[in-house]
């Protein structure tokens, strides 16, 4: 920014901090800190200056008990802003009336939009009334997640025309714009109260978020607990339907959520779509075992779905812990985009799973998830979307595709300040039984970059001789490999060799220091909440 530029920017601070509005209760203590000089130096390092210019809080009398709120409060200032921007896109879509008969595609993705802003609302207020760092951007990233998963649905259901009428929705509009800059000044002013960098790794290698009681819950041969409810295809327990089940606990849980309330689902095929709401937190599903129970639906988007409504399975209440079960679309390949299990449950668990599908099997939607001891099956872009992943000790099989092009993960990171990616450690990337007779027909990666931050790592992985010798494939722009990270660390067999790998100014072998921020610990913070689930799950904090 030159100095002409910069004297005007500090010009414009000054005369807004002069003006006073008596319906903000927001104020500024100056001593010490020279507010308008603190603003431009935050401002400067956010995507939009200009937009974090009109922040500027008016001044009164009654200052700040400390120094460190000033940083604190103008982070405020720009979460609230976008809060209202948000508030005011939710009531745009929900006051719109779209025909089911006349338009049953835009009529679709415009349902998804009306979720997806509510959520939005939602992951804001949380993030306005909490001070730490890495929960604020969680929710700010799941918010940018809602907002371009809204834009995807009309795309995806050749609903594109529809889009110009949601201004909120347009590139380079006001609240995308305020939205980048919250995470920009969340990040700079919740650094101070950021969590260590050094914990005490745990010997039994559960992140933090598992309490020890729920740990139980998840240990291999653990007496579990009794179930809250029992769900039998064969009648033989409460309901016959998990939805059942789950309506039932809905009313019976009103205003009671702190408790792990447990469903036990018994050994059968479940034809069913299941959707477990933001509301039903602290829910835990626990099965007979991987082919035992199994829970199956065959949504796709060939057949007028949105990719975020295919799923089988959809889970978006916090604390979400599932355990012996397989979740499954089965559309087929030639069906396209096609869910099996969609999550975006903040602090959730998958503890021996399996997830069976083709393409999109496996939704990484938002927010912070861990999976272990689990089987991935697919074919394209098949562990996708924008959450903040890990995916331990577990089985990834790459299916036959429709096409000849098969691509393990497709990232969706699309600010350079979410705290988002999907890390996949100590797993096997193996072909599947009907992949394997055409295996010199088809060319398999590691990955592609959905958007343009995408941010995917494999480390100490066996990589089997399907994994293609350039390891990763480009998407649509030339300009994502420069934005992208791409990391590999320690992996072994036959398609781990690096040496032929893309040179893309985004792909990076990684080093030890490096490769230890994409651990359990220091990237989901996970020795923290999966202790704290009490969730007996194993899992490897470290390396």
């Amino acid at each position: 920014m030159d100095k002409l530029l910069l004297s005007f920017f500090y010009l414009v601070l000054v005369l807004l901090s002069t003006h006073v509005e008596k319906s903000t209760s927001y104020s500024i203590y100056t001593g010490g800190i020279n507010v308008d000089r603190y603003m431009i130096s935050v401002c400067k390092k956010t995507p939009y200056p200009d937009i974090c210019a009109s922040l500027a809080p008016p001044t009164t009398s009654s200052p700040l008990s400390t120094l460190d709120e000033t940083p604190l409060r103008f982070r405020n200032l720009a979460l609230q802003a976008t809060l209202t921007r948000a508030e005011q896109a939710r009531r745009f879509i929900s006051a719109m009336k779209v025909s089911p008969l006349s338009n049953p595609a835009a009529r679709a993705a415009w349902t998804d939009c009306k979720e997806l802003m509510d959520d939005s609302v939602s992951q804001l207020s949380r993030a306005l009334s909490s001070m730490k760092l890495e929960d604020t951007q969680t929710w700010l990233s799941a918010a940018v997640a809602n907002h371009e998963t809204c834009r995807t649905g009309f795309v995806e259901l050749n609903s594109t025309s529809f889009l110009s009428s949601l201004p909120f929705m347009a590139t380079g509009s006001n609240f995308t714009k305020f939205l980048s800059n919250s995470l920009a000044i969340n990040n700079i002013a919740g650094a101070p109260v950021s969590r260590p960098t050094t914990r005490k790794l745990l010997s039994d290698g559960f992140p933090e978020w598992v309490s020890p009681t729920e740990r139980k819950l998840l240990q291999s041969g653990a007496v579990l607990p009794k179930a809250d409810l029992v769900v039998a295809k064969d009648g033989s327990g409460d309901y016959k339907t998990i939805a059942e089940a789950l309506a039932a606990a809905a009313k019976t849980r009103s205003g009671k959520t702190a408790k792990r309330f447990v469903i036990y689902v018994k050994s059968g095929v479940y034809e069913e779509n299941v959707e477990i709401t933001k509301s039903m937190k602290n829910l835990m599903f626990r099965g007979d075992g991987i082919g035992s129970t199994i829970v199956t639906g065959s949504r796709n988007v060939k057949d007028g779905s949105t990719t975020f409504r295919s799923a089988t399975v959809a889970v978006s209440g916090e604390g979400f812990i599932a355990r012996d079960m397989t979740f499954e679309n089965t559309a087929g390949s030639a069906k396209g985009q096609a869910v099996a299990l969609r999550c975006g449950a903040d602090l959730s668990i998958f503890y021996r799973c399996s997830f069976k599908g083709y393409q999109d099997t496996l939704y990484v939607y938002s927010q912070r998830q861990f999976y272990r001891d689990c089987d991935i099956y697919g074919t394209v872009d098949f562990i996708f979307g924008d959450a903040a992943a890990v995916i331990q000790n577990s089985n990834i099989y790459v299916r036959k595709p429709a096409g000849k092009t098969n691509t393990v993960t497709a990232q969706g990171r699309s600010d350079p300040n979410e705290n988002t990616g999907i890390t996949v450690h100590n797993s096997r990337v193996t072909a599947g039984s009907d992949l394997k007779p055409v295996l010199g027909s088809v060319k398999t990666y590691l990955g592609r970059p959905w958007r343009p931050y995408a941010r995917t790592v494999f480390m100490k992985c066996t990589l089997d001789g399907l994994i293609d010798p350039a390891g990763w494939l480009e998407w649509s722009s030339k300009d994502d490999l420069k934005t992208l990270y791409y990391g590999e660390y320690l992996n072994s067999g036959a398609g781990a060799a690096t040496g032929n790998r893309v040179n893309w100014p985004g792909f990076h072998v990684m080093s030890t220091a490096v490769a230890t921020k994409f651990t359990v610990e220091n990237f989901l913070s996970g020795s923290s909440w999966i202790r704290s689930s009490g969730a007996d799950v194993p899992f490897t904090s470290g390396l």
